[in-house]
């Protein structure tokens, strides 16, 4: 049999953050991953997933802001450390947090590309998933023009984070395959206090 004491590493790498809030008696850890799992969910039911789609770069949202689009070759989900982590819940939080960041607070694609994806950090860290692994199975399945011929493009995937790369051949071969996108209900009325 072996203990911890044996293998502190290993012990380390496997054990969650047990620091304990300071005005808490749960964990910090325990914290976090409540308090990101209701956040997830709370952005997942206001916006419409759709899977049928090219998407460069394996998300995007559109033009509204009301659906995030996956792409239609990425799997749900992946295997880490013996159990199945479903994937989609992390890529519509950052789509979500960076279109809101660029639609309702105007700031630039890139800015809200970065504070995106440490939410989405945020998010994969809470369930208890190394970053390293699972941005790894991510980068597998990023889509560049020169990879894979795009064919079915929405004709509501927003732009914006295409033209700021300023690609435009890329932005020529997603226009030139567009097809008709989803049109979708929001699920919830946004209001903005002093807007």
């Amino acid at each position: 049999m072996h203990g911890t004491k044996r293998h502190p590493k290993f012990h380390k790498a496997l054990s969650p953050d047990t620091k304990k809030h300071p005005k808490s008696h749960w964990p910090e850890w325990v914290i976090g991953k409540t308090m990101m799992e209701k956040a997830m969910k709370s952005i997942v039911a206001r916006v419409h997933l759709e899977r049928s789609y090219d998407i460069p770069y394996l998300a995007g949202y559109s033009l509204d802001g009301h659906t995030i689009f996956i792409d239609r070759h990425m799997p749900k989900s992946f295997v880490y450390r013996s159990r199945r982590v479903y994937t989609d819940r992390f890529l519509i939080v950052h789509e979500a947090v960076e279109k809101s960041l660029i639609q309702l607070l105007g700031m630039h694609y890139l800015t809200s590309h970065q504070i995106a994806l440490h939410a989405e950090q945020a998010a994969v860290r809470a369930e208890g998933i190394k970053w390293d692994a699972y941005n790894e199975f991510m980068e597998e399945y990023i889509k560049v023009i020169g990879d894979e011929q795009l064919s079915k493009v929405p004709d509501n995937l927003d732009l914006t984070p295409y033209v700021d790369f300023h690609d435009k051949a890329e932005l020529k071969q997603m226009r030139a395959n567009t097809v008709p996108g989803p049109v979708s209900q929001p699920r919830y009325k946004v209001h903005i206090a002093g807007l």
